[in-house]
């Protein structure tokens, strides 16, 4: 059964972390009532995962970075839901926004139907704006051996240490591309784990291109300094324009192979080497989470680290009337560019909905976003995949590890059945069609296809029980489906 038990808010926030959160304490200072959800059971998001409270940890601070602010958020999101003016829903996975009526109806124009907790209970909240803040999830690139128990996401390492104080293995190889890596490999060290080799498909000169971005934003680089002051610390090797290109073991893994890569990728003949570890912790960047955004309609645009993100203006909004987003859904660009933008939308919504005058730190916020956001740019093109990762690939490696799909059976379908797009691969080898729809095999399955990133649209954010899509048709329910806006 649906319910909707509260007032329809000003704004309702998606995502209770960094941007979320900044844009929900902000947007309630400003006069706002704010609805904040989130599916998590904390906020924080991924970036402030919390140790779970029956693990009585004593410094979870000890395992971030930029802690404070955090803290001083999260405090003054308690004392504004203490007072009434926010209204915050953990363990709510919003599965679809619907505009409902127009600008007369009852002085709210949006719903956001969310299940909630274990029972799934369907919630339905009404709201003037939707700020989207839904974040971002890992790139994998798969390699031989990929499926092998011990190889874990490298932000999937990171969030084992945070949430569970647990490490994923004692000698952990740490692989991919992006600055993720070397955090998670100075965090895997700090806790007693043995990091051999830090291992970036990469070469950080690439940075060099862009001098006068690097010196105004010389944060950053003192942030990469200090991540490479703990490696060398710990003893910890950094193997540029390098991949894992095999992971070997029988039960779990047991070592894998590293060679050199040329500019696009490409493994090098002759230069592999073995290194014995237990786990491997590989990632290669974050993609924008963007089903809802993209459900709606929402523009998007292509980023230079091959990902889509929306399309947004300088005050956050998206291309649709009403709706606004901050975060990695503009582009994988960090904590710091994210908490900026929130509190950017929040100042926007304020100006819209209630003609408040932009104060003087706007120019200021603007000023920082665009600093950072020409960071994020040189970031992603330096660390953007090559072409030639796909030679890593033997036909037997599965590539969809959902369907069991193998890469020999996407190259069969390119280049002997015809298939021109990863829609077509789709049909003709079920790649994309297992629980994850696609969020992991993805890329993957576009570049065996030689097709470019496009935005990914689905008509729900998550797996909905077939009785909550009841409730939008039932004429007694709370909502019908509509077209989105143009």
């Amino acid at each position: 059964m649906t319910t909707s038990p509260y007032e329809p808010a000003d704004v309702a926030v998606v995502g209770a972390g960094p941007a979320g959160l900044a844009a929900t304490v902000m947007a309630a200072d400003l006069g706002l009532r704010v609805t904040l959800l989130d599916a998590g059971e904390r906020p924080g998001g991924q970036f402030y995962r919390h140790p779970a409270p029956a693990l009585r940890a004593r410094r979870p601070e000890a395992l971030h970075h930029a802690w404070r602010a955090f803290a001083g958020r999260e405090r003054r999101l308690r004392a504004q839901e203490a007072a009434g003016r926010v209204r915050y829903l953990p363990a709510h996975h919003v599965w679809t926004v619907l505009p409902q009526g127009g600008p007369g109806d009852s002085g709210h124009s949006w719903q956001l139907h969310a299940v909630a907790g274990p029972d799934e209970l369907s919630t339905t909240v009404g709201a003037r704006a939707v700020l989207l803040a839904t974040g971002a999830y890992e790139r994998q690139l798969p390699f031989p051996g990929w499926t092998l128990p011990g190889v874990v996401g490298a932000g999937g390492a990171q969030a084992m240490l945070k949430s569970s104080l647990v490490l994923p293995g004692r000698r952990v190889v740490v692989a991919g591309s992006g600055p993720l890596l070397l955090a998670v490999a100075a965090s895997l060290s700090s806790a007693g784990a043995m990091v051999p080799a830090v291992v970036e498909a990469a070469g950080y000169p690439a940075y060099a291109r862009r001098p006068g971005v690097l010196l105004r934003n010389a944060g950053k680089l003192a942030e990469g300094a200090m991540h490479g002051g703990a490696l060398l610390r710990h003893g910890v090797r950094l193997l540029t324009r390098h991949a894992v290109t095999a992971v070997h073991g029988t039960a779990r893994v047991e070592a894998v192979t590293v060679a050199r890569l040329d500019r696009t990728w490409r493994p090098l003949h002759g230069t592999g080497r073995t290194i014995p570890c237990d786990a491997l912790a590989v990632g290669h960047g974050l993609v924008p989470q963007l089903e809802l955004a993209t459900g709606l309609g929402c523009a998007t645009r292509p980023c230079t680290d091959g990902t889509i993100a929306l399309h947004l203006d300088d005050e956050q909004r998206t291309s649709v009337a009403g709706v606004w987003s901050a975060g990695e859904t503009s582009g994988i660009g960090g904590v710091e560019l994210a908490l900026v933008e929130g509190e950017l939308a929040a100042h926007s919504i304020a100006s819209a909905l209630h003609g408040l005058p932009r104060p003087s730190t706007s120019a200021a916020l603007l000023g920082r976003r665009d600093r950072l956001r020409a960071f994020a740019d040189v970031m992603g093109a330096a660390h953007r995949p090559g072409p030639g990762w796909t030679q890593w690939l033997d036909d037997t490696t599965d590539v969809c590890r959902c369907e069991e799909v193998a890469a020999g059976r996407i190259r069969e379908a390119v280049e002997e059945l015809g298939a021109l797009d990863t829609r077509a691969v789709k049909l003709l080898t079920r790649a994309g069609m297992g629980w994850c729809q696609g969020r992991m095999c993805g890329p993957a399955v576009a570049a065996l296809t030689g097709e470019e990133a496009t935005e990914d649209r689905r008509p729900l954010s998550c797996p909905v029980p077939l009785s909550r899509l009841a409730d939008l048709a039932d004429p007694a329910g709370l909502a019908h489906p509509a077209e989105p806006p143009n």
